[in-house]
């Protein structure tokens, strides 16, 4: 009883940290806007623009005339506005909102030549200054959401001022120099994570692509040098550990590079050296198919983008066996890929997107995934992305229906990790006959149920065996007493792509679009084959199946399992 009094002082003491921490951070933005009239970020406007960056996203020419007749497709759902200006409608979803207002969709602009349709985008962009630009506040003044349509204004400023009156022009310049002013003064209070480091990619484009002293472009490359450092880790992964942020993160890095480059001035110190970290990270959570592994926030990755990307590596070379700081391991033949979770969030603060999804793994054989985890929505609301972060929308294993981590509910700290897995062991065994094998554990039942979740993964040398365990133990290494009262349940989450056919009780086929199929076999335990969720699927939620496995904890703590590919 002694030792659950302690662990309930040290979790309380946590979140009074936790709650100190954030409430300083909002103290100290609050200290710094003061009353945030327009008046006080008011300047000069630049006569010019120095440069556009180039965007290297996709374009689509259907969404441009969607936009162009008066239909926004945004974040799964279409606005009509039937002539009326979009920002001054109810709109259909924040997600919508944030893609409205970050003016990302412009890109798709690119794809239309005609004078008529130009000046229909800038009428749009003009009413979004009017509405607006004038007055701070609201969605449209949300930091991570001013950074990305400054990127975009600045990038797509060739489609958007091409033969633009006088007027509007100078408009257009006031209002990025005018939320430029403001990015800058609310750098520093901006959350930890990507949205900071969006901020700082955003004010050293700016510094480049705008007027700007030799002094204030030095400036904004050493703002941007030290979050660089902070966020991206000496194994190129990203401090969220998402295996997605890099690539979103490359979108706006590898352009800001080559205008550095293009307009001879000095590099900021940490850029390429960064860049050239990042490209191996991305390579690790690429499945053969190519598509990005979904951890920890990840959503739909689809191959244009990646590939958009990708042509830019010229680190070149084979993907690493870990990544020892992200806390990942690898295992992969020519056809086969296995990557497995073996960490937990680096700090609270970086713990926004984290899922519980710890000793988790996903499965790929040539071009179809097998085994995935649900991933993240992509245009879902809240209720959605928070049930795709527990435990069981991840193929792993969980006790008694609970999740390994604790997510904050409070509104004020966010969607925190708050507790949980604390303590991950891991290590690569080398045996006879197999690539090797991966054997990991973690203690995110300990403090709730006394357990500890134990997983061994392997795959042997010709990649057509998968072989893996689940064991439940005491923090001792004894098994749990007789009298312990959970079950456990080890899941499979399996890619709607593929066909699941229940062989027998032990057994269940799996049968990919083009024919290859893997068995899966489960001499322990009774297979089910359960309906499912698929989170991060491109058109959006999506059902899907999985194979589950129970087990009491006190009577079989120990389960073996095996995907063996069949022909």
């Amino acid at each position: 009883m002694k030792r659950a009094s302690n662990m309930r002082i040290s979790d309380r003491q946590r979140l009074l940290y936790l709650y100190v921490r954030e409430g300083w951070r909002r103290f100290s933005r609050r200290l710094a806007l003061g009353r945030s009239s327009a008046l006080r970020f008011a300047g000069t406007t630049p006569d010019r623009l120095i440069v556009a960056p180039t965007d290297l996203r996709a374009v689509d020419p259907f969404v441009a005339q969607e936009i162009l007749e008066g239909r926004f497709p945004l974040a799964g759902r279409v606005l009509e506005t039937e002539g009326e200006s979009p920002f001054e409608m109810d709109l259909p979803s924040r997600e919508f909102g944030v893609r409205l207002h970050s003016f990302g969709w412009v890109r798709h602009m690119r794809s239309v030549r005609q004078e008529e349709a130009l000046g229909q985008l800038r009428h749009i962009v003009n009413d979004w200054i009017v509405t607006h630009g004038r007055v701070i506040g609201g969605m449209a003044w949300d930091v991570d959401i001013i950074a990305q349509r400054m990127i975009s204004w600045l990038s797509h400023s060739p489609i958007i001022l091409r033969d633009a009156e006088h007027a509007f022009y100078r408009r257009f310049l006031k209002s990025l120099a005018f939320q430029l002013r403001y990015l800058r003064h609310v750098a520093d209070t901006t959350a930890d994570g990507e949205a900071r480091l969006k901020t700082r990619i955003a004010l050293a484009m700016a510094s480049v692509a705008m007027p700007a002293s030799t002094s204030a472009i030095r400036k904004a490359a050493r703002n941007l040098d030290r979050e660089l450092d902070r966020q991206i880790l000496p194994d190129g992964g990203h401090v969220s550990r998402n295996s997605r942020v890099g690539l979103e993160l490359l979108f706006d890095l590898l352009p800001l590079r080559q205008t550095y480059v293009n307009l001879g001035h000095e590099l900021p110190v940490r850029l390429i050296p960064c860049i050239d970290r990042m490209y191996p990270a991305l390579r690790f959570f690429r499945h053969q198919g190519g598509e990005l592994a979904l951890f920890n926030g990840a959503t739909s990755t689809l191959g244009n983008e990646l590939m958009s990307v990708l042509r830019y590596d010229e680190t070149a070379g084979m993907p690493f066996k870990a990544l020892p700081h992200l806390q990942y391991q690898r295992l992969a033949t020519e056809t086969v890929v296995v990557i497995v979770d073996t960490g937990m969030p680096l700090s609270s603060a970086w713990s926004r997107t984290a899922h519980a999804g710890c000793l988790s793994f996903e499965m790929s054989s040539g071009r179809h995934r097998f085994v995935i985890n649900s991933g993240s929505p992509k245009f879902a609301g809240d209720r959605f992305r928070q049930l795709a972060r527990l435990t069981a929308a991840h193929s792993t294993v969980t006790v008694d229906d609970r999740s390994s981590a604790r997510l904050s509910q409070s509104r004020f700290l966010g969607p925190i990790v708050t507790g949980g897995v604390s303590r991950v062991a891991v290590r690569r065994e080398e045996r006879a006959g197999e690539l090797d094998a991966v054997i990991a554990s973690h203690d995110g039942y300990v403090e709730s149920l006394g357990l500890v979740h134990e997983r061994d993964i392997s795959l042997n040398g010709q990649g057509r065996i998968v072989r893996g365990r689940d064991r439940l133990l005491q923090p001792d290494g004894n098994d749990p007493a007789p009298s312990h009262t959970a079950v456990a349940v080890a899941r499979f989450h399996i890619h709607p792509a593929i066909t699941i056919r229940r062989h027998s009780a032990h057994e269940a086929y799996l049968t990919a679009p083009d024919g290859e199929t893997w068995l899966f076999t489960c001499r322990d335990g009774e297979i089910a084959v359960e309906e499912d969720i698929f989170f991060a699927d491109p058109s959006g939620v999506r059902p899907s199946a999985q194979i589950a496995v129970s087990f009491p904890v006190a009577s079989q703590p120990e389960i073996q399992w095996v995907f063996s590919r069949e022909g």
